[in-house]
């Protein structure tokens, strides 16, 4: 794309900082002409341009720098396609994978449950740890497919109207005989009575949340684990999960919600369940955040947009076009 600075309404800059900004579109190579000096060639390389040509312009020395941008769109498309090829495939190989592991995992229960005959302690035992095994595999399959469909832009929100609070209070009582199991206590603190309605996809905001109170669960070895619901100061509800845990560095905490980018730490696991639950708040027009320091527990943060913001997000740049809105009573 060839793009004069000085344009009448819109200059190249803006229209360069505009192409760059709108995610759906593929790589575009821009080429800026101009007639000004260092300064300008510096903005628009900030901006986002990948070369300048000076005026006057010379014939030949444009037609080599669009074959110079030509091979290094070439070069881009490639990569983007051998990724794309990529993703396609585990895809498709986890979505294959599921199925024998669905199979296995009833068979091994029925052995737990005796169903062929009774076995030996130890044999039970063995079973009962395949089992817990092959759970862990599949919930990492599911998980998978689940991050495919969110990159690849295939997962569509399912909106309804529900309270935040109920849905909290539910997954203190499904989880609480867990954590009691690990010597934990598990916890709901509401600010005050509001049932925070919200209309979102009751089931990814369950998703979310049970993977960040499984977690805390998983790597805290005593103490306690909250559940905190309130509205924040900047008019957004706010859920926070608690833990007194062994807490996790800056260092890893720069790269906890990245695709396949666990860091040192063991509490981020595969590196996929914590990145679905970042994109799931995203695409809900919120945002997951932790506060951790070491040897001082851990709090991860889903904020999700309240009344009029979230009313302005959806008209202004959701990508998925679903915001949920949140009503006080």
């Amino acid at each position: 794309l060839l793009l004069d600075i000085m344009m009448p309404g819109i200059d190249g800059y803006e229209v360069t900082r505009r192409i760059r900004q709108n995610e759906r579109l593929p790589y575009i190579p821009i080429l800026l002409i101009t007639a000004h000096d260092q300064s300008s060639v510096v903005e628009g390389l900030d901006a986002g341009a990948d070369d300048f040509i000076r005026k006057p312009v010379d014939v030949n020395e444009l037609l080599a720098r669009v074959r110079s941008l030509l091979r290094l769109k070439r070069s881009i498309d490639e990569q983007t396609y051998m990724m794309q090829q990529r993703d396609d495939f585990v895809a498709r190989l986890t979505h294959d994978l599921r199925t024998p592991l669905v199979a296995a995992n009833r068979v091994l229960q029925l052995c737990v449950q005796g169903v062929f005959g009774e076995a030996s302690s130890e044999v039970k035992t063995a079973l009962e740890n395949v089992v817990t095994n092959n759970e862990n595999l599949l919930q990492m399959a599911n998980t998978l497919l689940e991050v495919y469909r969110h990159e690849a832009g295939q997962k569509s929100l399912t909106l309804s109207r529900f309270s935040l609070r109920e849905l909290c209070q539910e997954l203190v009582q499904e989880l609480a005989p867990l954590a009691a199991q690990h010597g934990l206590d598990l916890r709901l603190a509401v600010a005050d009575r509001d049932s925070y309605s919200v209309r979102a996809d009751r089931l990814e905001i369950r998703r979310l949340l049970t993977n960040l109170v499984g977690n805390a669960i998983k790597f805290t070895e005593s103490g306690q684990i909250t559940i905190r619901l309130q509205m924040s100061e900047v008019q957004q509800i706010q859920i926070d999960v608690e833990d007194t845990g062994p807490g996790i560095s800056e260092a890893d905490q720069a790269e906890i919600f990245q695709w396949f980018r666990p860091g040192k730490h063991m509490r981020s696991g595969s590196g996929l369940g914590l990145h679905l639950s970042q994109r799931i708040a995203q695409m809900h027009g919120g945002h997951l955040s932790v506060r951790s320091r070491p040897g001082e527990g851990s709090t991860f943060s889903l904020s999700l947009p309240a009344g009029a913001l979230a009313a302005e997000m959806a008209t202004t740049g959701s990508s998925y076009h679903n915001s949920p809105s949140v009503e006080r009573p």
